[in-house]
Formats: structure tokens, C-alpha cells, sequence
């Protein structure tokens, strides 16, 4: 592992990121960022600044390593707490249903090949 880095509380539902993350697993970290930039989902520009991170990371932590040959070794996407970001919905008869909006713990891990 070179290096790693993650964004807790995202503000995006888990199974949106996690399409976002089974697309770049695997790749190069240059391919991935280029893939990033002209994907059309919304998890898209969250996951690529965490990506960014984790190449600055490798940057300042081991100066040494090859940044060209940085791939995205593992990406998790779980699911974060929201007690925060409940809503209610009126529904019939006087009654309410909670809506419960999408809290993302994102976490992406390089290694050089």
C-alpha cells in the first residue's frame, strides 16, 4: 500500500458511489482521474477529488515512488451515519413517513505496480 485517503459524511447515497467505485477499481490512477472527469454521475467529481487526495498523498509521503505507475489497488464506499439529514414526507390520513437522505464513507487505497 502507498497511500491511501477517504472522505467521511459524503453527502451521496452509497449505491450511487458505489457504480462510480466498481468503475475505476483496478485502473491506473491517471486513467481513473480521466475517467472521472467526463463521467455523468453525480458521485463522480466526490470520488475523483478523493482519488486526487490519494496521488497527493503518495506525492508527499514517498517522494521516491513512481507516480505513473499508481493504480487504485481498493475502493470502499459504506454507508455513513445520517442522524442528521432526516426529512418527513406527509402521507394520508394525517400521517408521515421518514426520508432518509444518503451519508457515504468513501476510502481509496493506491499501491504501485
Amino acid at each position: 500500500m502507498i497511500s491511501k485517503a477517504s472522505a467521511m459524511f459524503a453527502r451521496i447515497a452509497t449505491r450511487k458511489a458505489r457504480v462510480v467505485a466498481d468503475l475505476i477499481r483496478g485502473k491506473d490512477a491517471a486513467t481513473a482521474l480521466q475517467l472521472l472527469e467526463y463521467l455523468p454521475k453525480s458521485a463522480a467529481p466526490i470520488v475523483k477529488k478523493v482519488v486526487e487526495s490519494a496521488v497527493a498523498n503518495a506525492r508527499t509521503q514517498h517522494p521516491e515512488a513512481d507516480i505513473d505507475s499508481l493504480y487504485v489497488s481498493k475502493v470502499t464506499v459504506d454507508k455513513g451515519p445520517n442522524r442528521q439529514m432526516r426529512r418527513w414526507r406527509p402521507r394520508a390520513m394525517g400521517r408521515a413517513t421518514r426520508i432518509t437522505k444518503g451519508v457515504s464513507h468513501i476510502q481509496v487505497e493506491l499501491e504501485e505496480r
